[in-house]
């Protein structure tokens, strides 16, 4: 795996750990509301791609440092002057890294804290278990930004029919976990403080059962959904995100 440090903080922006018969990913930029960059979405397509090829591991946890999920892009770091290296080739690489997601042959349980952003969203929904936090909230806010919305397109069109999928990206507003459990997008609602304990249970009782279920109910699952994910997943075009004013991740 990479070790190139995110450049904006002395530490990997990617943490991985590993427990009986699965794995966490953590999204360390708590500084930053763990917002994505270049170096970001390489490590994490990087730990899902070396875990996925491991047969012992039965299901990944993915979630956030300090008790918040991940507020989108990091515009601040993607606007600065001069351009970080990886600005020219991010919407390519973040495309790859929702690609892995899709392929990963584990399940991905997904500890919704807080908030997930416009590409924090799409993080979360890749999920195919997502648990989430009484207060926690998703936004695909793009359409408020002038900006394309192509992962979180595919994601909510995996994952919902139009209808809803348009309720989240034309209104573009903060929808709460209570709406996103009617609406079916998440899985399991919670107390604030029981969203990551909740996810790691889950993640042990995909592990207890026999060697190799997990991921063969995935493939059945996926074998089931007639799309190429080179296709669906198309790389965002254009330089919105350049200009974009930032959404607040505050509640």
């Amino acid at each position: 795996m990479s070790e190139n440090a995110d450049s904006s903080y002395n530490q990997p922006p990617i943490a991985v750990d590993r427990s009986e018969g699965w794995a966490a990913i953590t999204l360390t930029r708590p500084h930053r509301r763990n917002a994505i960059t270049g170096p970001m979405a390489v490590q994490l397509r990087e730990a899902v791609t070396e875990l996925g090829s491991d047969p012992d591991i039965a299901s990944i946890v993915l979630r956030g440092a300090e008790g918040a999920f991940c507020s989108g892009v990091d515009l601040t770091e993607l606007q600065r002057e001069p351009a970080p290296d990886w600005v020219s080739t991010f919407s390519q690489e973040w495309r790859l890294t929702n690609i892995a997601l899709f392929k990963c042959p584990c399940p991905i349980v997904v500890a919704l804290d807080r908030y997930g952003i416009n590409a924090g969203a799409a993080l979360a929904l890749a999920g195919d278990v997502i648990v989430a936090g009484e207060s926690a909230f998703l936004q695909v806010g793009e359409i408020r930004q002038g900006a394309p919305i192509p992962m979180n397109a595919a994601w909510l069109r995996l994952k919902a029919g139009e209808a809803i999928a348009g309720r989240l990206a034309y209104l573009g507003d903060r929808v709460g976990a209570d709406e996103l459990l009617r609406l079916g997008l998440i899985h399991q609602l919670v107390t604030d403080g029981e969203v990551s304990p909740t996810a790691n249970r889950l993640a042990t009782n995909l592990a207890s059962h026999p060697s190799g279920s997990s991921r063969r109910i995935k493939a059945s699952l996926r074998s089931k959904v007639s799309i190429d994910p080179e296709q669906w997943f198309q790389a965002a075009t254009g330089s919105a995100l350049l200009t974009a004013q930032k959404l607040s991740p505050q509640r």
